[in-house]
């Protein structure tokens, strides 16, 4: 759903699913560039053991997450890994700072990629899984357009999981 393509410079931040992250990043090639960005060194650890089981080259930055030590325009497309609660837990400040961060690093016409927690499957519903409850995805499209993205919208909700994209348009 995240639609990167090979040569591209992605950008990850708030790693929940190692799996994912590190296939996401596999999907650079050599000609791209992929970085993970998290908070502390044990998420970086685990992100840089999943990179190596998958045979992914990206670079693993330990950063607050509302200051991202990349160049201006430098990004194709930002993925924010959201699926335990990420942008939910931050205060409004630093949530404000993200977007502005993930802004500033995209290029325009870059996209910005939410992936968080959705509408559970009829299966999880009947096993009870799917703890972490979804944000409505109003709040997930109202926060990209109040960071200036534009064109935001859900782009699918499907397995338990919700994709929502802003454009970068300027």
């Amino acid at each position: 759903m995240t639609a990167v393509r090979m040569g591209e410079r992605v950008l990850q931040i708030g790693i929940n699913d190692l799996a994912l992250a590190a296939v996401v990043a596999a999907r650079t090639g050599l000609s791209g560039h992929a970085v993970i960005v998290v908070p502390d060194d044990a998420r970086a650890e685990r992100a840089r053991r999943a990179c190596a089981e998958n045979g992914t080259l990206a670079d693993v930055i330990v950063t607050p997450l509302d200051q991202l030590p990349l160049a201006t325009a430098d990004i194709d497309v930002v993925i924010v890994h959201s699926v335990d609660n990420l942008l939910g837990e931050l205060d409004a400040t630093t949530l404000a700072a993200l977007m502005r961060e993930c802004r500033r690093v995209l290029r325009v016409g870059g996209r910005l990629i939410v992936i968080e927690a959705g509408a559970r499957s009829r299966l999880a519903t009947l096993l009870g899984k799917g703890a972490v409850a979804a944000r409505s995805a109003e709040v997930s499209v109202q926060t990209l357009e109040a960071a200036g993205f534009r064109t935001a919208r859900i782009i699918a909700d499907r397995e338990g999981l919700r994709f929502t994209e802003g454009l970068k348009a300027e």
